[in-house]
């Protein structure tokens, strides 16, 4: 993911407007998409890499905010910085509190939009890291046999093999046998690496 560009997806309906923003992010240099609507940019794929959406507010159809919600409901999440010529406070705290990375007001200042893009990049890359880091633990974890997984959410409460072979109703022969491929296929150097795993992946030691 670090090899991919960022790029930058301007969605605005005035056509002047768009080209102004891509010219000026061009200028730094950063890749830019153009899209007259949101409805426009929503039937479009989403970028790979990391990406941030510089937004307007008021747009004919699904407004900016409309689209931050859509996105908010199952798409990707993407860092967003409004622009608008005519916003109010409380859509200013609307969009903030829906995680956008910064709401400007025409005329902008040039290097508002830059760094307010840049830090949306930063945070797009960061989460991507980290959606992908799940994702790699989720698919070990999905190596694990069924007794293996059960075998995992004990382990991460600091019990014993003993203790465990109890609860499970089986030998601590057997036990030290499962421990030792879950910590194989989770390729993990400790219990201490076992517990920040089960954390990240959601995993609950059965009761």
């Amino acid at each position: 993911m670090a090899d991919i560009s960022p790029v930058i997806i301007i969605v605005d309906d005035d056509a002047s407007f768009r080209t102004f923003l891509a010219r000026l992010l061009g200028t730094v240099p950063l890749k830019t998409i153009v899209f007259s609507s949101a409805e426009e940019f929503l039937a479009a794929p989403m970028p790979d890499g990391p990406a941030c959406l510089v937004l307007d507010v008021n747009m004919p159809g699904l407004s900016g905010l409309d689209l931050q919600r859509e996105l908010a409901r199952g798409r990707r999440r993407l860092p967003i910085v409004f622009i608008t010529g005519h916003g109010d406070i409380p859509m200013t705290v609307e969009a903030m509190k829906g995680g956008a990375v910064g709401f400007l007001s025409k005329p902008l200042r040039n290097q508002d939009l830059i760094d307010a893009v840049k830090e949306g990049i930063n945070l797009d890359r960061e989460a991507l890291k980290q959606f992908n880091e799940v994702a790699e633990l989720r698919k070990r974890y999905e190596s694990l046999t069924a007794r293996e997984r059960e075998v995992f959410a004990l382990v991460t409460t600091g019990s014993l093999n003993k203790q465990i072979a109890n609860q499970l109703g089986t030998s601590e022969r057997t036990i030290k046998a499962h421990r030792a491929q879950v910590v194989q296929k989770m390729q993990a150097d400790s219990v201490a690496d076992l517990v920040r795993m089960a954390d990240r992946l959601g995993v609950v030691a059965p009761r």
